[in-house]
């Protein structure tokens, strides 16, 4: 190896590249960036979600892409959560229209929660039954909406006559077991 050769490796391996640098700015603000995030999920995870979102739309404009992603799905879902702690409802009636909103806006998981809440509190609410019916049929669990729809025609007979003529029960018309529940044979 050539004296020239020498000194070009031996200065190759003294000298660090700018990120392994210690007190490097990148590095820092990087370390910092992934400091106030870890802080922003306590803050989600405390439930304080108005502090939450306040502190990933502080430092989503300086992180990296990856963690800009991270930020704006959980400020959704702090916002989200926000929007459920206000909701009051005075009357089941209320809850149920609110369950079906969210229903026709495809949020299938909140109405399921919504309708779930009310059968909680009211077992004997049908109409939350046939709901729940309805969203099982449309995201093709099968035998959720049969027991469903079975128990709200056992609590109120007029939700067979509702669900012949209901095409949300679309995906349920070749099941025989569904047909039986909507035509019973009268002995």
């Amino acid at each position: 190896m050539t004296q020239e050769a020498r000194s070009t490796a031996a200065s190759r391996k003294k000298s660090p590249t700018l990120a392994a640098k210690p007190g490097n700015h990148s590095s820092t603000a990087s370390a910092q960036v992934v400091q106030q995030y870890q802080s922003a999920v306590q803050l989600v995870q405390q439930g304080k979600y108005e502090k939450a979102i306040a502190a990933f739309e502080k430092m989503m404009p300086g992180a990296p892409p990856e963690i800009v992603e991270r930020c704006r799905m959980y400020v959704q879902t702090s916002r989200r959560q926000l929007e459920k702690q206000g909701l009051a409802f005075q009357t089941p009636e209320e809850r149920y229209d609110y369950a079906v909103s969210q229903l026709n806006g495809g949020y299938f998981e909140e109405a399921t929660d919504q309708l779930r809440g009310i059968i909680s509190d009211f077992p004997s609410a049908d109409y939350a039954f046939y709901g729940l019916a309805l969203i099982d049929s449309i995201t093709g669990r099968v035998q959720g909406c049969l027991d469903n729809l079975s128990k709200a025609i056992e609590l109120n007979p007029k939700n067979r006559l509702q669900a012949r003529a209901d095409n949300d029960f679309q995906n349920m018309v070749d099941d025989p077991r569904f047909t039986e529940l909507l035509y019973p044979e009268i002995p």
